[in-house]
């Protein structure tokens, strides 16, 4: 089962958008690094860089 999946399953529960987005980063990245930026306590922007390995 996936993040997302694992966070919807709590029923009507509804997950805050930002949280939503770091868990769908979260779902589809294999490598690379997610930086969360917060300003005064608060998440205001999320920063993905995805990085691709190839086999020598």
């Amino acid at each position: 089962m996936s993040t997302l999946e694992d966070a919807a399953k709590g029923g009507s529960e509804q997950v805050p958008r930002a949280v939503q987005t770091v868990l769908e980063a979260l779902d589809k990245l294999k490598f690379g690094a997610i930086q969360l930026t917060v300003h005064e306590g608060r998440l205001v922007q999320v920063d993905v860089t995805e990085r691709h390995r190839y086999p020598n």
